[in-house]
C-alpha cells in the first residue's frame, strides 16, 4: 500500500473532507453552545421584560394617584377656600357672590384626564348643596373610613377604593383629604377626589406582561386585579398557582406606604420564547449542514455545465451564430473565459452590422427621405386650392379693377415658385412664416374676409432653422378644413416659441373641429401610415418630420366638434437635427 498523499485525491472527496472537517464539526459545536447560551439569555430577557412590565404599570397607577395628590395638597394649603368653608352666611347671595370668587375656577376634573370628580364635604349648614360641596358629612359613603379620616393626625390625604352601585365599573378609587391645615378650625372640612376608573384599568393592561395583575394594600387586601374569576378579598399564596413567576413592585410614599403591585405569571410562558429560540437553532443547524453540501455539489456541476455551454456556442458560430452567452458574468477563470468568449462574438457581430447591415439601412433611410420630399412637393399644396384661387382671381379681375389682384397674384408666384422649386431642404422660422403670410393672404381674398390670422413669434425662435413647408401643410388643414365649412368668421392663431433647446409651434383654429372617433382614427392613420381621406400633405410632413428627428420629434393634436382643432408641433431647435 503506497503512502497517502492528498494530491492523489480526487476532487470530489477532497471537498468532501474539507466539508467534513471545516464545516461538519464546527458548526456542531458551535450549535450546541450556541443553543445553551441562547436560551439562557432569552428567560433572563424576559424575566427583565416582565419586571419592566410591573414597574410600568406601578408607575402608571402611582401617576395617576399623583394628580389627585397634588390637587388636594392645592386644596389644603388655599387660605382663601379655607375661609370660605369656615364662613357663616347670612345669605344665599354672600354665598354665591363668595362661591364665584372662590370656587368656579375650580374645574380639576376637566383639566386632568385622571381626575373624574371633584367634591368638597364640611359640616358648615350655611353653605349651600351645590356646585361640588355638600353640607353634610354623612353624604359620605362608608363612614367606617371617613373616622379614621377624620381622626387622623397626619397631614398626608388616603388612598381608597370605595364600592359604588351607580358606577359602570362598580368601584371607584378616591384621594381624600382633612382640610387641617389652618388652627382656625371650627368646621370639619373633606376634599374627595374620584380617580377614573377607565384610567386605572389601562394603567394596568400591559402588552409585555402576559399574566394576571393584582393591587394591594399595605393589609393585603386586593384592590383591584386583572384575573377574570378572583372571588377573593386577600392576597394569598394560594392565588400563586405552581409553576409560576412573582414579580413585585412596593410604593414607598406615604400615602402609598407597603401597597403592592404584584405579577403573576406562569413559567410556561417565559418557555415559550425559549422554545422559539430552540426551534429557530435547529432550523439553522438544518441550514447549516444542508447547504454547504448543496453549494458542494452545485460547484462541482457548475464547472462542468459551464464548460460545456462554451463548447456548444463556439460550434454554433461556424454557422453564423455569433450569440453571447447569457448569463451572469462571474470572475473565476471560467467566467473569464466566458466574458472573453462574449467580447469576441458582440466584435465580429458588430462588425458585420456596422459595415454591412448599417449600410443597407442607411441607404433605405435616404431613399424614403427622398420619396417623402417627391411625395411632398407633389402635395405640400393642395391643386384644388391652387385651381380654385386661380379661378377666383381670374372672376374677380374680370369684375373688378382693383390693385389687390395684383397682390394675390404674387402671393401665388412666391408659394409656388417654393413649392415647385424646392431651393433649400431647411429655412429659418421667419422665412417659413413668410410663405404661411402669402398663404393666409390668398385665403382671405378667397373667403372675403370671411377668414383672421393672428401669429405671434418669439424672437429667439425666429432664426432658428426647421425643415423647409414644415408648418404650412397645416396652415392648409386649418383653413379648409377648419375655417372655409364653418358658417361665419373664423380665426386661425399661429404661437410658435422657443423653450429651452426646442421650438414649440402650436396652430389653434375655431372652426368646425372633428369627432373625437375620427380624430383617435386620424391620429392612427399618421403613425402606422396609413392613408385616409386627401391629407397627403400633412401625413407626408408629419412622417419626414419624423424620419429626420426620430423621438425628439413631438406632435399632438385635439379637437372638440363647433369649437375648434389645436395642433402642436415640437422639434429640437438645433439647426442640424439628430439622425434617426
Amino acid at each position: 500500500m503506497g503512502k497517502f498523499n492528498i494530491n492523489n485525491v480526487n476532487l470530489r472527496n477532497k471537498l468532501l473532507i474539507v466539508y467534513f472537517f471545516s464545516v461538519f464539526i464546527p458548526i456542531l459545536l458551535t450549535n450546541i453552545i450556541f443553543y445553551h447560551v441562547t436560551i439562557t439569555n432569552v428567560q433572563k430577557q424576559k424575566e427583565a421584560d416582565l419586571t419592566l412590565a410591573v414597574r410600568h404599570m406601578s408607575d402608571s397607577f402611582k401617576n395617576i394617584v399623583n394628580d389627585a395628590v397634588g390637587i388636594s395638597a392645592t386644596i389644603y394649603t388655599d387660605k382663601t377656600l379655607h375661609d370660605f368653608l369656615e364662613k357663616d352666611y347670612q345669605s344665599i347671595v354672600e354665598y354665591v357672590n363668595d362661591y364665584d370668587l372662590v370656587l368656579r375656577n375650580y374645574k380639576y376634573s376637566t383639566l386632568y384626564a385622571s381626575i373624574k370628580d371633584f367634591n368638597l364635604f364640611t359640616d358648615n349648614q350655611t353653605v349651600l348643596y351645590a356646585g361640588g360641596i355638600r353640607n353634610a358629612m354623612e353624604d359620605l359613603p362608608n363612614q367606617e373610613w371617613l373616622k379614621d379620616v377624620l381622626n387622623s393626625s397626619t397631614f398626608a390625604p388616603t388612598v381608597i377604593r370605595i364600592d359604588d352601585e351607580k358606577s359602570e365599573n362598580g368601584f371607584i378609587f378616591s384621594v381624600i383629604r382633612k382640610l387641617d391645615h389652618f388652627h382656625n378650625n371650627t368646621k370639619q372640612k373633606i376634599v374627595k377626589i374620584d380617580l377614573n376608573t377607565e384610567l386605572i384599568k389601562k394603567a394596568f393592561v400591559n402588552a409585555t406582561f402576559q399574566g394576571e395583575v393584582y393591587l394591594v394594600d399595605e393589609n393585603n387586601m386586593i384592590q383591584y386585579t386583572t384575573a377574570a374569576n378572583s372571588d377573593t378579598e386577600f392576597f394569598s399564596d394560594k392565588l400563586i398557582e405552581q409553576d409560576s413567576l412573582v414579580f413585585s413592585e412596593e410604593y414607598t410614599i406615604n400615602y402609598l406606604n407597603e401597597w403592592k403591585v404584584i405579577g403573576i405569571v406562569s413559567e410556561a410562558t417565559i418557555l415559550e420564547e425559549a422554545q422559539n429560540s430552540r426551534r429557530f437553532i435547529l432550523y439553522l443547524a438544518a441550514i447549516n449542514f444542508f447547504v454547504p453540501s448543496f453549494v458542494i455539489i452545485y460547484i462541482t456541476s457548475s464547472l462542468h455545465s459551464r464548460l460545456i455551454r462554451i463548447l456548444k456556442q463556439m460550434k454554433r458560430m461556424k454557422h453564423q451564430q455569433f450569440n453571447s452567452i447569457e448569463g451572469v458574468e462571474y470572475k473565476d477563470e471560467i467566467g473569464q473565459l466566458t466574458t472573453e468568449f462574449n467580447r469576441m462574438s458582440k466584435k465580429i457581430k458588430d462588425l458585420i452590422n456596422d459595415v454591412y447591415l448599417a449600410n443597407l439601412q442607411k441607404k433605405d433611410l435616404e431613399l424614403k427621405s427622398k420619396q417623402a420630399q417627391l411625395s411632398a412637393l407633389q402635395s405640400q399644396i393642395n391643386p384644388h386650392f391652387l385651381f380654385n384661387s386661380l379661378e377666383t382671381i381670374r372672376m374677380r379681375s374680370m369684375l373688378k379693377n382693383e390693385d389687390e389682384t395684383a397682390n394675390i397674384i404674387k402671393n401665388m408666384a412666391k408659394i409656388l415658385r417654393n413649392s415647385i422649386s424646392w431651393g433649400k431642404d431647411w429655412v429659418t422660422v421667419q422665412e417659413e412664416l413668410k410663405m404661411i403670410q402669402y398663404f393666409l393672404e390668398i385665403q382671405k381674398y378667397r373667403f372675403d374676409e370671411k377668414l383672421n390670422y393672428h401669429i405671434e413669434v418669439d424672437d429667439d425662435a425666429k432664426e432658428c432653422k426647421i425643415p423647409n413647408m414644415a408648418y404650412t401643410p397645416f396652415i392648409e388643414n386649418a383653413s379648409i378644413h377648419g375655417i372655409e365649412p364653418k358658417l361665419g368668421n373664423g380665426l386661425i392663431k399661429i404661437k410658435i416659441t422657443k423653450e429651452e433647446n426646442k421650438i414649440v409651434c402650436q396652430i389653434t383654429d375655431d372652426g368646425v373641429g372633428m369627432e373625437k372617433e375620427f380624430l383617435d382614427e386620424y391620429l392612427h392613420s399618421l403613425q402606422t401610415n396609413e392613408s385616409m381621406g386627401d391629407s397627403v400633405g400633412i401625413r407626408n410632413v408629419y412622417y419626414r418630420l419624423k424620419l429626420l428627428y426620430g423621438n425628439q420629434f413631438e406632435f399632438t393634436m385635439s379637437s372638440t366638434i363647433s369649437e375648434g382643432t389645436t395642433v402642436k408641433i415640437i422639434c429640437p431647435a438645433d439647426s442640424s437635427p439628430n439622425k434617426p
